[in-house]
């Protein structure tokens, strides 16, 4: 056990190492990560009665440091965007009794598998980690530790103008749909513009909130094509296997929406600049042409998944199953999240796509540029 945790810091040192050597000075000082299971990198592993984990195998197959709790078969969009950013070091997840210190000096990711904008979001899974709460660790326990480290080399009370350095970047709200609106039961449901205008009054209070604290850089990622996902297409019997077409429409419903902040908060935010990250359309077109974009597989999951019988949902891996041959052919590893291969590509297109349907109204790496 010892040697084996041994070998994986030995990774991790040698990976952050060759981030340094290939890409040089940062662009940016780092990332602050908020959201949910497509941006969690494992905060979950370190909470006692979640089922949302992923830090198991066949997990991580293909990520330097194995199963990490990153829902993916190697990274997800932080990562990829970390390397593009050009920062030394993988973003360490706040639930790490180690991310403290030195340690969070690029950033800290607080995203936790199964939450979303609503605290009442994701419960069927178990313990998450809600948006306000993470949003609340920042404040109360991340911030404080900041401001010290500053202290510490010289740059007193000035922690603030230091944050405008970093990006904030929030990924969330699929699951508010998905765990929440759309989970059948007697309940009784708002029509679905009103649940969508009071996910985007939550999450605009929540953006507000990081901007007094420091925040001026925001990145905004949309939701997914959630009604295209192995879970939803297998256990839709009225579009046979097909994507679900009312469940896309909510996800571009709540898109629309969450572009509209980009100039919206502009009045109660002034100095900030936020940039949104159209994550459904460079799914969908992939999923639309797959041969052109380099894939082959856009329906079913890579690995096996756990059933309903051994207790599963048809979303995550079942632990210790089987995963494909040929992953970066694959849209989707599990039943929900993206292959590495797509991951590359959002963060690829985030950072540096000039076409404003794919990121709106600049890139990543203007962003990152810009004063």
């Amino acid at each position: 056990m010892a040697k084996t945790v041994t070998g994986h810091l030995i990774t991790l040192f040698l990976l952050q190492a060759s981030l340094c050597m290939s890409y040089g000075e940062a662009e940016v000082k780092g990332m602050f990560v908020f959201g949910s299971s497509l941006v969690d990198n494992g905060n979950n592993n370190f909470l006692r009665n979640s089922t949302a984990r992923a830090d198991y195998p066949p997990y991580g197959i293909d990520f330097p440091l194995g199963p990490s709790g990153r829902f993916s078969n190697g990274r997800n969009p932080i990562d990829v965007l970390g390397e593009l950013l050009k920062l030394p070091s993988l973003i360490p997840p706040f639930a790490d009794p180690r991310t403290r210190g030195p340690r969070i000096a690029n950033g800290v990711n607080y995203a936790s598998g199964g939450s979303g904008i609503l605290d009442q979001t994701g419960s069927i899974t178990g313990e998450v980690m809600s948006l306000s709460q993470q949003v609340r660790d920042f404040k109360t326990r991340t911030l404080p530790d900041f401001a010290a480290q500053l202290e510490l080399s010289g740059h007193r009370g000035a922690y603030k103008h230091y944050l405008s350095k970093y990006l904030f970047v929030v990924g969330t709200g699929g699951n508010d749909y998905l765990l929440n609106y759309f989970i059948p039961g007697e309940k009784k449901r708002p029509a679905l513009r009103q649940f969508t205008k009071a996910l985007i009054s939550t999450l605009s209070g929540q953006l507000k909130m990081l901007y007094d604290l420091g925040a001026r850089k925001f990145l905004l990622f949309s939701i997914q094509t959630m009604g295209c996902v192995p879970v939803v297409r297998s256990n839709s019997r009225i579009t046979n296997g097909s994507c679900v077409e009312a469940m896309n429409k909510a996800a571009l419903l709540f898109n629309r929406h969450l572009k509209s902040l980009v100039h919206s908060t502009k009045t109660q935010m002034p100095g900030s600049k936020m940039v949104y990250i159209n994550s459904y359309k460079i799914i969908r077109d992939i999923i639309i042409d797959p041969n052109q974009n380099g894939f082959s597989d856009t329906r079913k999951a890579c690995c096996e998944l756990s059933s309903r019988r051994e207790g599963g949902n048809g979303i995550l891996c079942r632990k210790g199953g089987r995963a494909c041959g040929h992953r970066a052919a694959h849209v989707f590893f599990d039943g929900l999240h993206p292959t590495d291969a797509v991951n590359v590509r959002i963060a690829q297109k985030a950072y540096g796509s000039n076409l404003k349907a794919e990121a709106y109204p600049i890139n990543v790496k203007q962003l990152a540029r810009s004063t």
